[in-house]
């Protein structure tokens, strides 16, 4: 984290997001523990992908972007609070938690506004509260109209990485994250979802756990500024992975430690 506010002081960016990387060995099939974590409550996105010798279970309450009815749309989580009224009312009420959602709010308008073809960007909702799996989480909803043809790779390239995952600016918050993560993101971080003739509907893919032949992977993280504290911080992260680790330890695999 120091080295996180090195940058801020220098001013090469104003908030990054350190995502931390957990794993253990495991015996069995892993898609019964990936399937529970699937399920977990508030999961807008709850799947499972699987292939030869990999599988991916996400449960992530986030929107990358989502394209319906000439609108594009993205859904930035930023802000985390125990799901009790004391966790509410704090989230609500904290000028750090709301400088912070708005500095990302504010990034993903950019990215939208450079898509080509998109007219107007607007923000539908503002530092609004949703729950998932016992926390509340701040998520606001950015959207602009479609005035002409889009292609894929224009949207993803406008909108990914997902600014809530990145920092701002997020060009310069890549580079930090390139010098802080001592461990790759994996499949965690980018998208998950499904896309149709007249319908997109990307996830971002927090929450997610991945297994490989031998290990069980986790991520997660929140958002350096220059006001977080180390422990409050390190304590967020801890309160996001929890219902994962506990999903992944009560299933029928084996966690060997």
């Amino acid at each position: 984290m120091s080295l996180a506010r090195e940058a801020i002081a220098r001013g090469d960016i104003y908030q990054v997001n350190v995502v931390g990387h957990a794993s253990a060995p495991y015996t069995g099939d892993p898609l019964d523990a990936l399937s529970r974590l699937a399920g977990l409550s508030g999961a807008r996105y709850g799947g499972v992908l699987a292939g030869d010798g990999w599988a991916i279970g996400c449960a992530s309450p986030e929107t990358l972007v989502e394209v319906r009815d000439g609108r594009v749309i993205t859904r930035p989580i930023k802000g985390t609070r125990p799901a009790t009224a004391e966790g509410r009312h704090e989230l609500l009420t904290s000028p750090k938690e709301r400088a912070e959602h708005v500095m990302i709010v504010d990034l993903e308008r950019n990215d939208l506004a450079r898509l080509p073809g998109a007219g107007p960007v607007r923000v539908d909702k503002l530092f609004a509260v949703r729950e998932w799996s016992g926390l509340w989480q701040a998520e606001s909803v950015v959207s602009a109209p479609l005035d002409g043809d889009v292609d894929l790779v224009s949207l993803l390239r406008a909108v990914c990485p997902g600014g809530s995952v990145t920092g701002a600016p997020k060009l310069a918050a890549l580079d930090e994250i390139a010098r802080l993560e001592p461990v790759g993101r994996g499949a965690s971080m980018g998208a998950l979802g499904w896309i149709g003739p007249d319908h997109l509907d990307l996830g971002l893919t927090i929450r997610t756990a991945a297994a490989d032949g031998e290990r069980i992977h986790l991520w997660a993280g929140g958002g350096i500024t220059w006001d977080s504290d180390p422990e409050a911080e390190v304590a967020e992260a801890a309160a996001k992975a929890a219902p994962l680790r506990r999903t992944l330890g009560n299933a029928r695999i084996g966690l060997r430690t």
